[in-house]
């Protein structure tokens, strides 16, 4: 069954990502959500039945949306072709569906909540892999979508990812809000240079990646687990810590390159202001980035901890978390 569902997740992502045709992106889209649905749903804890429902719930939504945003362009102008949407109201209501396939402001509510009621190896796969397809759509689209607009809801994301993940416990929320930042930055930039969106993107998968599989391994779910997995390997948790602070965009680390890239071409195009402020409420996200890395590694827990004992027993550490956090720490350099 773990076959098939993963299997139909790419071959989802693939006949999204690789169609010209609004019905087959659609399609696509809908084979992605299905396919992440049980994995979502897995244990069957409340949360996580919860949780999938959430899931469900929104992205049918925006998948509806999307069919809506191409037949209102079909029939206005006869065109089925991504790239060709022209009709100011179907550019709007696709930038509402695409948000809320993302987790864009307006429509962001579900993201934690979802991530919080699913397993590590699926957040994983939530906060990268299914945020594809709609950026990759959002590419194709970008040159007749709304600037201004597209600027607001950037700016409100990096906002509140930055301000509400100040006050979480929960390493999945925290890294939900850090995601919706993220994607701040990607949609502020979208309309002047996509490409760098794309960069943007494939950078902060890498470095997500690395961070879910360093959680994954060292299984921590809240920043008082987290305290206590220095002991395990601290290896690891000094890699998690370059890694955090590379997301965070800290300058020698990797996770600096889209932002200076970024803050370039707004400045190029007469966004000075808008650069400015973005910059400074990515400080927000280094706040809590630096709190998780604080909890890894830097402070040691000043009593036993109330939790369960973890046993000093840790998984071995695979090929591919030594491989992304180097790449996450060193590409720039």
């Amino acid at each position: 069954a773990k076959l098939i569902f993963t299997t139909s997740l790419f071959l989802g992502t693939t006949i999204t990502i690789s169609s010209n045709h609004w019905i087959t992106a659609w399609a696509g889209l809908e084979i992605n959500t299905l396919a992440i649905l049980p994995l979502i749903s897995k244990s069957h804890h409340p949360r996580s039945i919860e949780a999938a429902t959430k899931y469900f719930l929104t992205q049918a939504t925006a998948s509806t949306l999307v069919l809506f945003a191409s037949m209102t362009n079909a029939w206005h102008t006869g065109q089925w072709d991504i790239t060709q949407l022209t009709h100011p109201t179907s550019c709007l209501i696709l930038t509402s569906a695409i948000a809320m396939k993302l987790g864009l402001v307006p429509f962001h509510f579900w993201f934690p909540e979802v991530l919080q009621g699913s397993p590590l190896a699926t957040g994983l796969l939530l906060s990268t892999i299914m945020k594809f397809p709609p950026v990759v759509l959002l590419v194709m689209t970008s040159p007749s979508l709304n600037p201004t607009l597209l600027t607001f809801m950037a700016i409100s994301s990096a906002a509140l990812g930055g301000w509400m993940g100040l006050n979480q416990t929960q390493t999945r929320k925290i890294m939900a809000f850090s995601s919706i930042s993220h994607l701040g930055w990607m949609t502020i930039i979208i309309s002047y240079n996509p490409k760098l969106t794309l960069l943007n993107f494939y950078l902060y998968t890498m470095m997500t990646a690395a961070v879910f599989l360093i959680l994954n391994t060292n299984n921590t779910l809240s920043l008082s687990t987290l305290m206590t997995t220095w002991a395990k390997n601290p290896t690891l948790s000094a890699m998690l810590l370059l890694t955090l602070l590379s997301l965070a965009g800290l300058p020698p680390l990797t996770g600096f390159l889209p932002k200076w890239l970024i803050i370039q071409e707004l400045t190029k195009q007469d966004m000075a202001i808008a650069a400015t402020v973005i910059s400074l409420l990515s400080l927000l996200g280094l706040f809590f980035y630096l709190r998780l890395a604080y909890c890894a590694t830097i402070t040691l827990p000043p009593h036993t901890t109330n939790h369960m004992k973890q046993w000093h027993t840790s998984k071995p550490v695979n090929t591919s978390i030594a491989i992304l956090t180097t790449m996450s720490t060193m590409l720039l350099p």
